[in-house]
């Protein structure tokens, strides 16, 4: 296994000398240290998304070249997610807690206004992301969590179901009756042999979509139903405003997917906007601040047998630039992103290196 982190940390310094960037729509003049937040907006919409949501892009650009804002274009994106039961991360047919209860959580964040508004461990409401923004233009808070956001959630109209489809009900059993040889759950060879079963890894599922609309503003959101069979009322870092998504509209917008508890810890997603701040590419900036994650994993539960996470960590940044990058722990990560010509799905920059499985 080889790593790129001593290359990084001196290429992170070049870039932000340099004005280096790794994707970009147009070729504006490259940004000094510390002018990112002065500097010109892109001459048209952008958005970048978490890897699941590339189908949803090129309808969400169709919203901002008619001149919709940023806001109402990423939460109609994550809509699509999380009304897809095939998506077993977000939304309906996302997979459940320990005790088989789909609980969600989802924030907002609106530039022009900069406001946010988040929701935690939400329970029978498939569009979380809405619920959030709703905390946030009818409410004098930013984060409402489980019966009492449900009960808001109900105060508005929005509708209660049981978003734990057939599929994830599926997975979640296996789950259970395979934890241990020494209690009273059975599995059987038909459920073994489930294809939905076999083709899950137990993991954490987000989505996120950040974009810079026509009229030089920035907005995010992301969702998730959080890791998969979750102790209950486990919350990650998606509702979290700083961790798994931040909006400064004078310089850029981040969101996260992967471990929470590490993007918490780090402060992650406002850490990549505080460096885009300082003038480093929204590559560099992602990368410099998975450097710190990899740094402060100490715990040996959570390290490979060489000392690495063992664990991985998205971000995908855009500044007001429209300079767009993403970046994991782990090679063989991926991003989407709409550059104003055509949705497409791009290899992240990496930290690390997995090993090549044998052949």
């Amino acid at each position: 296994m080889s790593t790129r982190r001593d290359f990084l940390k001196a290429g992170v310094v070049a870039g932000a000398a340099l004005g280096v960037r790794s994707a970009t729509a147009g070729d504006p003049a490259p940004a000094p240290v510390g002018a990112a937040a002065k500097a010109p907006t892109a001459t048209g919409p952008i958005i970048v998304a978490s890897a699941n949501g590339l189908r949803t892009l090129d309808e969400a650009m169709g919203r901002l070249r008619a001149g919709s804002d940023a806001l109402d274009a990423v939460i109609a994106a994550a809509n699509v997610i999380e009304d897809d039961p095939e998506d077993i991360t977000v939304g309906y047919g996302g997979l459940p807690n320990e005790r088989g209860v789909v609980q969600l959580d989802a924030s907002v964040m609106h530039g022009p206004s900069r406001s946010a508004g988040a929701v935690a461990s939400l329970e029978n409401i498939r569009h979380p992301t809405r619920v959030a923004r709703m905390v946030m233009e009818r409410t004098d808070h930013v984060l409402l969590v489980g019966p009492g956001a449900l009960e808001f959630a109900r105060m508005h109209g929005f509708t209660e179901e049981n978003l734990l489809t057939d599929k994830a009900r599926r997975i979640w059993v296996d789950w259970k009756e395979n934890l241990s040889d020494k209690d009273d759950w059975l599995s059987t060879a038909e459920s073994r042999a489930d294809p939905d079963v076999q083709n899950y890894l137990r993991t954490y599922g987000t989505v996120h979509f950040g974009a810079l609309d026509a009229a030089g503003n920035l907005s995010g959101t992301t969702s998730t139903s959080g890791l998969f069979f979750k102790i209950p009322g486990r919350v990650g870092d998606t509702p979290i405003i700083g961790a798994g998504l931040y909006v400064d509209n004078d310089v850029g917008t981040c969101g996260s997917t992967g471990r929470g508890e590490a993007v918490i810890l780090s402060s992650g997603s406002r850490s990549v906007v505080e460096q885009m701040a300082r003038g480093l590419s929204p590559e560099a900036a992602c990368l410099k601040v998975l450097e710190r994650i990899a740094d402060w994993t100490r715990a040996p539960r959570l390290l490979n047998a060489e000392g690495r996470p063992d664990f991985n960590v998205n971000f995908y940044a855009l500044n007001r630039r429209g300079e767009f990058g993403g970046a994991a722990l782990w090679s063989d990560s991926h991003y989407a992103v709409h550059d104003g010509v055509a949705a497409s799905r791009r290899e992240s920059a990496w930290l690390f290196k997995k090993k090549a499985k044998p052949a």
